[in-house]
């Protein structure tokens, strides 16, 4: 089985429609089970009527772990998702379970753009489509949304003395509380972050980073009092689909 072309438009994670931006997580055990999620998400898509006015884009990602799949779609408002997950969400998801049995959905949790770093163009040079995505997840044990808004500012400071030179961009995204099924007890940041390929973001990782450079910048950044823990994942951009009309 092929790996599935990448195809459509990456999405602009500023557009100023959207009102909650929403992240899950498919574990579906193998590269080859993975691809065939892929197939089977985009014939799903493919062949239902665009949902709702209100679901701005969607957009699909594999892991680099060959296990995982990240979902994002950009919504106009949560409760246009609450809308859908009543009445066509298990549709379409029957449709992928009878595809590909037994997908492991880790979870959902819906997050607003807050701010973005977005590299010079002069220091992008020739290389200005991600190769890489990078999602991390940061916590803290204050439930503030001013602490994690400090932080970011912090980040975004850093990156733009000390940039790293494979790093394309990265947008910040505060987690928020929604109904049931979505509310969550974490005070937590997204970063989702483009990198020109996988080795530039392998030697920022060999580097551990500026933190270790002993700048004032990331030495805030690494030692703020709030911030507990961190993981990430990486990705690669296969599918978007967008609202018929944006197309």
């Amino acid at each position: 089985m092929s790996v599935p072309a990448s195809s459509g438009p990456l999405p602009d994670l500023t557009r100023p429609d959207v009102g909650a931006a929403l992240f899950s997580t498919w574990s579906v055990g193998t590269p080859e089970r993975q691809r065939a999620t892929v197939e089977a998400i985009a014939a799903t898509w493919d062949s239902h009527p665009w949902p709702t006015p209100e679901l701005l884009s969607y957009n699909l990602y594999a892991g680099t772990d060959g296990d995982t799949l990240m979902h994002h779609s950009q919504w106009a408002d949560e409760a246009a998702y609450h809308a859908f997950f009543r009445t066509q969400r298990e549709r379409r998801n029957d449709a992928i379970d009878s595809a590909v049995p037994d997908i492991k959905r880790l979870g959902l949790a819906s997050y607003r753009h807050y701010r973005g770093f977005h590299a010079p163009a002069a220091a992008q040079g020739d290389t200005t489509d991600p190769g890489l995505f990078v999602v991390v997840e940061i916590d803290f044990d204050d439930p503030d949304p001013q602490v994690r808004r400090s932080w970011v500012d912090l980040v975004i400071e850093a990156l733009e003395s000390e940039p790293d030179p494979g790093l394309l961009s990265a947008d910040f995204h505060l987690i928020a509380d929604g109904e049931r099924h979505l509310s969550t007890d974490r005070a937590r940041v997204l970063n989702y972050a483009r990198w020109t390929d996988v080795a530039a973001y392998e030697a920022a990782l060999a580097a551990d980073g500026p933190r270790d450079g002993g700048s004032s910048a990331w030495d805030r950044v690494r030692d703020f009092p709030a911030l507990v823990g961190a993981s990430s994942r990486s990705y690669r951009f296969r599918r978007s689909f967008v609202r018929p009309s944006a197309a």
